[in-house]
């Protein structure tokens, strides 16, 4: 028989003995309290005090005016740009370029860990994991130059495709080609730095499943299938859920530096198009309420991945 509620006894909670705990705790490890600060006071300045600039969005912003001198002018900013024309051609580019990028992004930094892991030479695994960070310490306007270079009409890439029937054309002057080249770009630059999550993770896995797994008869393929990947499940399932968080979230930076007039019609995002009106059109309550809108989609998006992962999986973030 379940006891009411209302009759369980309270639990008094004694809060000068708390705090005494607490700042006894915080003093038996202030040394650990002092290497935290800066990144406490990092996200302070850097993360939430920009947050204040956020009511602009619902302002018709001056700079001479300041925030606080400016009119209000509520969801205005909002309607326009969900009443504009280019709002559902932005959330289309952005959400196809996403979603291509997670779907075949996602899955080869976990591949790439797994065929490290089963290097049998440690030397040689480390070479492979150099190489393959590499690109990741490239500067992203070095990076993008490459690119151009490789798929121009000069390129070695466009050359090698002429082989087999390519006009020979600039690969980037072509709107069917614009998002296979952006996602595999992606994937050799942030592949090798993506796998470190998951060679960390594999290195956590007890040895003993492995033996116990052979003692069963299974193979390499079996191990992998039936011990490794169910034991870094949990570290996949939290970095699937942080990605979905940014599925609204593709910088502007990079489509900035490879993108043309040619394309602009399947090559224009959201967040390009919050640069645009920001910083060149100097329509900075416009661009904020962009920018806002996209933000909350992404914290709406983080909290249902993560309420069905707790649900389906009972492997969340909080």
């Amino acid at each position: 028989m379940k006891k009411d509620k209302a009759s369980a006894p309270a639990v008094k909670v004694d809060k000068k003995a708390m705090r005494a705990r607490t700042w006894k705790l915080v003093k038996k490890n202030k040394m650990v309290y002092l290497m935290i600060l800066p990144v406490i006071i990092y996200y302070i300045l850097f993360h939430y005090k920009p947050m204040y600039g956020i009511i602009i969005a619902f302002q018709n912003y001056a700079p001479r005016k300041g925030i606080l001198g400016s009119p209000w002018v509520g969801f205005k900013h909002f309607s326009d740009f969900f009443g504009g024309y280019y709002f559902w051609r932005l959330l289309r580019n952005t959400l196809m370029l996403s979603f291509a990028t997670l779907i075949f992004g996602f899955p080869v930094p976990i591949i790439l860990a797994l065929l490290i892991n089963e290097l049998r030479s440690k030397k040689f695994s480390k070479i492979v994991q150099t190489i393959t960070y590499m690109p990741h310490f490239v500067s992203m306007v070095v990076l993008c130059a490459m690119i151009r270079q490789f798929v121009g009409s000069t390129g070695f890439i466009t050359a090698f495709f002429t082989n087999f029937g390519y006009d020979g054309s600039n690969m980037l002057s072509k709107t069917a080609l614009w998002i296979p080249i952006y996602v595999l770009s992606n994937i050799w630059q942030g592949s090798g730095w993506g796998s470190i999550v998951y060679l960390a993770a594999l290195t956590s896995i007890d040895s003993e499943l492995y033996d116990a797994a052979k003692v069963d008869g299974a193979n390499r393929w079996k191990q992998t299938i039936h011990v490794t990947i169910p034991a870094i499940l949990p570290t996949i399932i939290i970095m699937l859920i942080m990605r979905v968080g940014q599925i609204m979230g593709v910088g502007y930076e990079k489509t900035l530096l490879l993108y043309n007039d040619g394309i602009l019609e399947v090559a224009e995002i959201i967040s390009t198009y919050v640069y645009k009106m920001g910083m060149l059109n100097r329509e900075f309550s416009f661009s904020t309420a962009v920018g806002l809108f996209n933000s909350v989609v992404n914290f709406i998006l983080v909290i249902i991945a993560n309420q069905i992962s707790k649900k389906t999986t009972e492997t969340s973030l909080w």
